[in-house]
């Protein structure tokens, strides 16, 4: 667990996805894609059902060994943010060796600015660097200037720039 103390008095304390936070896992995912497709319809989905397919992916992901969900929670154990990331074998469309795969990072919008985000990426490093693991690839989209502030505090450089067309 980490615990982080945050601008007005608030403790963050990051610790492992639980059964019971299923539910705010699937909201919270769900508000991850909805972000995404408000940006560009075009490039990111929206599925019918989104918090639910979430809420199942992650039940499953729970107790896989190679997946690491990380809920940061409040004094109240109010769930503020997540991470999601898995150990991904070799792929050899992607050219990239074996790794841990970043797939998620959000912090619900009433916790945005208050180190929420800064927390649960301290928690992910600790958690990398605990497996012995090195190689650790994320995507972020190109606006999202702020996400790519933290994640190059935290050694995370740009590789690769994904075009769209259509």
């Amino acid at each position: 667990m980490v615990n982080v103390a945050m601008e007005k008095t608030i403790s963050v304390t990051v610790r492992p996805a639980e059964e019971a936070d299923l539910g705010v896992l699937g909201v919270l995912a769900g508000a991850l894609v909805r972000f995404h497709h408000e940006v560009d319809a075009r490039r990111f989905l929206l599925a019918k059902g989104v918090e639910e397919g979430y809420r199942r992916w992650f039940a499953k992901e729970i107790s896989n060994p190679e997946a690491m969900i990380r809920v940061a929670v409040d004094g109240d154990g109010r769930v503020l943010g997540y991470t999601y990331a898995r150990v991904e074998g070799r792929d050899w469309n992607m050219l990239l060796d074996a790794h841990i795969a970043l797939h998620d990072i959000f912090v619900d919008t009433a916790a945005r600015g208050a180190q929420v985000g800064e927390a649960l990426m301290a928690a992910f490093v600790a958690d990398v660097a605990a497996r012995g693991d090195a190689r650790v690839v994320l995507h972020t989209m190109v606006s999202n200037e702020r996400a790519q502030r933290l994640f190059a505090k935290y050694g995370f450089r740009p590789t690769m720039l994904e075009m769209t067309r259509g």
